[in-house]
């Protein structure tokens, strides 16, 4: 947008609220400081703008900023309809993650969408053992790739097609796993988080069982926080994601020491 049609935009607000209603849906989020600057207005006039377009449903608010509507993170969707939402940057998230896996490990993925990009992109692998409460994982991961593969038992969410359940198997005490691809609901300061409290714990178990924490989050993901919070980000080695979060979500991550992963960065980086 040009400064002309910023300042326009600011003395129409209608008009400036519409093209803010189409910014976030195009970017898939935005902080506040980046309306402010884009549309050329204070920080103070894209709160009420915010509130004004949540309150209609348009966009739905986020800590220091928002997203589109209907995308906050609270409540399950069925797993078909999830499948196609941002497919693009699922596909580029899932193959920046399988990047970082080496071929021989033991891998604990979790449900979701995003992390069956991952698993779908590991054919150049080999010797793979997949340990999984992710009910689509075996009709998507490449049989080349595999040495084992391992479903949990458990009660079964069928809008998720997940089962929840311990991180063990009969007469073992756990699971002991290289790396767990997790994908989660939203991605904050705060922490990770998702919209089912058994879900969250059963990662939470994951993540204890895996020496290496990688987490797939789409952009749409940033700055969300779902009814049950995971864990600290300090407790994430990587995050994959189709584009950079935020000054101040990256900053956090900084914080926690956190490495950010994806196709827009160098794949030495």
């Amino acid at each position: 947008m040009t400064s002309a049609e910023g300042t326009r935009a600011a003395n129409l607000p209608a008009r400036r609220r519409a093209d803010l209603t189409a910014f976030i849906q195009q970017r898939g989020q935005a902080t506040i400081a980046e309306l402010a600057k884009e549309f050329a207005v204070s920080v103070d006039t894209v709160r009420r703008d915010l509130d004004h377009l949540a309150a209609r449903g348009l966009v739905a608010r986020t800590h220091g900023g928002a997203v589109p509507g209907g995308e906050l993170a609270t409540a399950d969707s069925p797993m078909t309809d999830r499948m196609n939402e941002r497919r693009e940057a699922k596909e580029a998230i899932g193959t920046a993650a399988a990047r970082l896996v080496r071929d021989n490990e033991t891998l604990l993925v979790n449900g979701g969408t995003t992390v069956l990009s991952a698993v779908a992109a590991l054919g150049g692998h080999r010797g793979l053992t997949i340990v999984t409460n992710n009910l689509r994982v075996p009709g998507m991961v490449p049989v080349q790739a595999l040495r084992d593969l391992f479903v949990l038992g458990g009660g079964c969410r069928i809008t998720a097609l997940v089962t929840i359940g311990p991180i063990r198997f009969p007469d073992t005490a756990g699971v002991s796993a290289d790396t767990a691809l997790i994908a989660v609901g939203g991605v904050s300061a705060s922490g990770l988080s998702v919209s089912n409290i058994p879900e969250a714990q059963m990662i939470q178990e994951m993540m204890d069982s895996a020496s290496r924490v990688v987490v797939l989050a789409d952009s749409a993901k940033f700055e969300r926080r779902a009814l049950a919070l995971i864990c600290p980000l300090s407790r994430v080695d990587v995050l994959v994601s189709e584009r950079p979060p935020g000054d101040e979500l990256t900053h956090a991550l900084e914080r926690a020491g956190v490495t950010l992963a994806g196709p827009y960065l160098p794949e030495d980086g």
